[in-house]
């Protein structure tokens, strides 16, 4: 078949309607990239506290403070052992200075055991209540109701609650309507005021994220003010732990949320947050601060779970997005949704 040798005829009005029709008013625009925030401090913080030390990292440390503490013991013997030499009244006042030293080390070391064995009651007495309510046992959930009031005796502000609690308890005639009179009555009081703690280290850390620009102050402030919330909440609800129990609690409600992926950022928890990702289009940093402050009521709801002696019946378990609303809301300037 035979190709036309014709003219080519090139249409000039379409082509300038198609110029008229691409132009740079007409292109879409380019679409808005946003970095959203990703909570850096607190997911430093979670994988710092939740991984497991290796057992060379336990026998390095546990060599390392028995070397040191035979090293000192030798070298405070020698001392005094010298100072008794030189002078016997300066060597026997440097004695009892020891010895009270040696008296407030093994205080220090009643303390934590003291605090270990709180936290083990608390978590003794959340097992039962779980297992009175799972075989609906009257008796055990009477056993329960007991040691929470003693847990409690020692608090004045709770003293009408107990005697309102061990007054209606004989009324009661079921495991679960028993446990909810001791969590109305004892726990609802304890409930808000580990509430405020939860607000009070969120609303820190978020300030702290957002204004502090010094590299890994962001960090050093969820860490300091996580182990505090914990500690408060755990005092709240009567285990009042040490340094090292705290540390021991933090590590366990801390593994706790690494497990089950609730340390991590997903579009829930910005959704959650007032103003989250509005904010991180105006400031990276006011955006990292909010998705930190969320991440921090996270762990302050499981560090309640953890220490609270009975387990959410019928009472709410805190929300999230509330203890953030109620801890940021005209922080940064944004309005509760």
């Amino acid at each position: 078949m035979k190709k036309s040798k014709g003219p080519v005829l090139i249409d000039l009005d379409k082509s300038k309607s198609d110029k008229a029709q691409h132009t740079p008013a007409s292109a879409p625009p380019v679409p808005e990239v946003v970095d959203m925030p990703t909570g850096r401090a607190m997911q430093t913080v979670a994988a710092l506290a939740a991984r497991p030390p290796s057992m060379l990292g336990r026998w390095f440390w546990r060599l390392l403070v028995a070397l040191f503490s035979f090293g000192l013991s030798l070298w405070a013997w020698d001392y005094l052992n010298a100072l008794i030499v030189r002078n016997a009244y300066l060597g026997y006042t440097a004695t009892a200075l020891v010895g009270l030293f040696l008296l407030v080390c093994l205080g220090i070391i009643m303390r934590e055991v003291t605090a270990f064995s709180r936290l083990r009651r608390l978590d003794n007495v959340h097992q039962a209540a779980l297992g009175a309510m799972a075989s609906g046992d009257l008796g055990a959930a009477r056993k329960v109701a007991d040691k929470i009031t003693q847990l409690y005796s020692d608090r004045d502000e709770l003293k009408w609650a107990r005697e309102r609690v061990i007054e209606r308890q004989g009324e009661v005639f079921d495991a679960d309507g028993l446990l909810g009179l001791v969590e109305t009555e004892l726990l609802t009081p304890l409930d808000a005021a580990a509430r405020l703690e939860v607000e009070a280290a969120a609303r820190q850390v978020a300030t702290v994220t957002a204004i502090v620009p010094l590299a890994l102050a962001d960090v050093f402030a969820a860490l300091t003010a996580n182990l505090r919330m914990i500690r408060r909440i755990a005092e709240v609800y009567g285990g009042r732990s040490g340094v090292l129990g705290s540390w021991r609690l933090t590590r366990t409600v801390l593994t706790h949320l690494v497990a089950t992926g609730a340390v991590a950022v997903g579009d829930d928890l910005i959704g959650s947050v007032a103003g989250g990702g509005v904010l991180s289009k105006v400031s990276r940093r006011f955006g990292e601060g909010v998705i930190n402050g969320a991440l921090t009521a996270r762990v302050g709801v499981a560090a309640i779970e953890v220490c609270r002696p009975l387990p959410f019946h019928r009472a709410k378990k805190p929300s999230v997005t509330s203890l953030v609303q109620r801890a940021l809301t005209g922080l940064f300037g944004f309005a509760k949704s």
